[in-house]
């Protein structure tokens, strides 16, 4: 089976988009998709800065109509046998799966950044990578400082969230075998400082069409398939304050015969992850137009 996969926060560059707009419909695809979302996405995607594209309620719509331009460009997508995205990149994924709408997608996922942005400004919290170790150790020692597992990514990757003191003092005396580096975003996501997004992106998905996926779909909570369109939809609206756990997902894969995967834009990140925790399973990061002959063979490959 080749799956495609659809990238988080952080994924995101400077001009990234630059490349898709040279691409037949591009411009009016995302344009469209800014008055989905209620982002300037053609101006976030190729002038603004680095800074600017981090702000939480400008990154969640970006990636996700990133990866939904990339998708539609993708040759033969009808031979994709599943798909997946990696905390916001749920929302692409639910649209690849034909659970929600493109229009639904674009519209929630502006109304969950709005959200989470909101949640975050109400308290000073970060997020910080740790790199190796011995898990159960970290847990241990996020617990004694009050800190949260946000991100379990597989490959000796753990995100974790919470006050910037507590973070501070992680980094300061990080557990045996880690490193611990500092993520630039704007708050504690996945994590119960994100519970008033949650509610509000609850109310807003109760009036949007669903339903059940056209092909597999697993889910970041715990790395299952759901069958259930609406079943999906209120593990998406819960996930905004629960860890995402990528690396179920990827022991899914694997249990699945899983044989091929295709990142979609903004991609690199999810296909590293693999290579790690999916070592000789071949892997394409569609990050410009011309990845997109790669990504196809790799598909094709397995007709």
């Amino acid at each position: 089976m080749r799956i495609a996969v659809f990238p988080g926060q952080g994924s995101q560059s400077p001009g990234f988009l630059t490349p898709w707009l040279e691409s037949d419909g591009a411009a009016d695809r995302l344009a469209q998709y800014s008055e989905w979302s209620g982002v300037d996405l053609v101006a976030a995607g190729t002038e603004w800065d680095a800074d600017q594209i981090r702000d939480t309620q400008v990154a969640q719509p970006l990636i996700v109509a990133a990866s939904l331009l990339s998708w539609n460009a993708l040759p033969d997508r009808e031979r994709i046998g599943g798909v997946a995205g990696h905390s916001v990149g749920e929302f692409a994924a639910a649209a690849a799966a034909g659970v929600l709408s493109e229009e639904s997608a674009l519209t929630l996922v502006g109304i969950r950044g709005r959200a989470m942005a909101e949640a975050a400004a109400a308290a000073e919290t970060g997020m910080s990578a740790v790199i190796g170790g011995d898990e159960a150790s970290v847990l241990a020692r996020l617990e004694e400082l009050g800190l949260s597992p946000a991100n379990y990514n597989g490959g000796g990757q753990l995100v974790v969230a919470g006050a910037l003191d507590a973070l501070q003092a992680l980094a300061a005396e990080p557990v045996a075998g880690t490193r611990v580096i500092p993520l630039q975003v704007a708050g504690a996501f996945h994590t119960h400082y994100m519970a008033p997004a949650v509610e509000a992106l609850r109310d807003a998905a109760t009036d949007h069409d669903v339903s059940d996926p056209g092909v597999t779909l697993w889910t970041n909570r715990d790395g299952s398939a759901v069958s259930s369109g609406r079943a999906f939809v209120d593990l998406l609206v819960d996930q905004v304050a629960s860890p995402v756990r990528w690396d179920l997902c990827m022991a899914s894969f694997a249990d699945a015969g899983v044989s091929g995967i295709v990142e979609l834009s903004p991609a690199g990140t999810l296909v590293g992850l693999a290579k790690r925790a999916l070592r000789g399973v071949p892997a394409v990061a569609v990050k410009t137009p011309a990845d997109l002959e790669a990504a196809a063979a790799l598909v094709a490959a397995d007709a």
